[in-house]
């Protein structure tokens, strides 16, 4: 079921009820993702959670062409879900975790856990504002089918999910976001938020993927943040809930106990 929520700024919504009965969860998709691709994740985590997940602006079945894409705007997203939704715990991944940071550290009356998969505080920097405007440049859009698409952006289970994300036209397969809100979306995001990350007072989980690119100086030092418990998987990739799904949710089922 989606429901459809209306940002401060008028901009359109979607955000994915994936059932379940318990503490609300919001599952936040990183840079080009969609709430589908944790489908997977929810199967599992609505054994004891409600489960949500948010399209962000620019993404998925939320407003394709927002006007703001900063920082701010994003957060402001995740405060109307969880508005929507209640107090709830966090997971985010990649620049979706980036997201859930901010919220966390700016309205922690709504956040009473935070997973960050592959995110910290560091945040992108210009040359990587820069990789991903190539990256996209070279999607052979549009793609015959979802085969080819699921292939080229990456096979198995994280291809899969990412071709789950398309749309189809007469003439093939076409990303459900533009490319030049993309760019935009993670140039807003250069520029450290240590601060906010330190103001932080609810449990946190970091997750560092082995094959990521969660830098290991920045892991290090969000180590050492009093509420943080770290677990690195060597044998993941960025997309670590994907990439290595049985281990992704060990780690994440313990966090989220109600015990722990």
């Amino acid at each position: 079921m989606v429901i459809e929520l209306t940002a401060t700024d008028g901009v359109h919504l979607a955000l994915h009820d994936f059932g379940g009965a318990g503490e609300p969860v919001l599952l936040l998709p990183g840079l080009c993702g969609h709430a589908g691709e944790w489908s997977a994740t929810a199967d599992w985590l609505t054994d004891t959670h409600h489960v949500y997940g948010l399209d962000p602006r620019g993404h998925g079945a939320s407003e394709r062409r927002p006007t703001d894409v900063s920082r701010a705007a994003h957060v402001g997203d995740t405060v109307t879900a969880l508005t929507t939704i209640g107090r709830a715990a966090v997971v985010g991944q990649s620049l979706g975790g980036h997201t859930a940071l901010l919220t966390a550290a700016r309205h922690p009356e709504l956040v009473s856990r935070l997973v960050l998969a592959e995110a910290g505080p560091q945040g992108p920097d210009d040359d990587t504002v820069g990789m991903i405007d190539r990256w996209l440049a070279a999607w052979p859009v549009p793609f015959a089918d979802r085969h080819a698409a699921a292939a080229y952006l990456g096979g198995g289970r994280v291809g899969a999910a990412w071709a789950d994300g398309l749309r189809h036209r007469p003439d093939g397969w076409y990303p459900a976001f533009d490319r030049d809100v993309m760019v935009a979306t993670v140039a807003a995001a250069v520029g450290a938020r240590w601060d906010d990350f330190a103001r932080i007072r609810c449990p946190v989980l970091v997750v560092r993927a082995g094959g990521g690119v969660l830098r290991a100086d920045e892991y290090a030092r969000m180590r050492q943040h009093p509420t943080v418990t770290a677990v690195e998987i060597p044998e993941a990739g960025h997309d670590v809930h994907l990439d290595s799904p049985r281990r992704w949710r060990t780690v994440v089922r313990d966090f989220l106990s109600p015990s722990t």
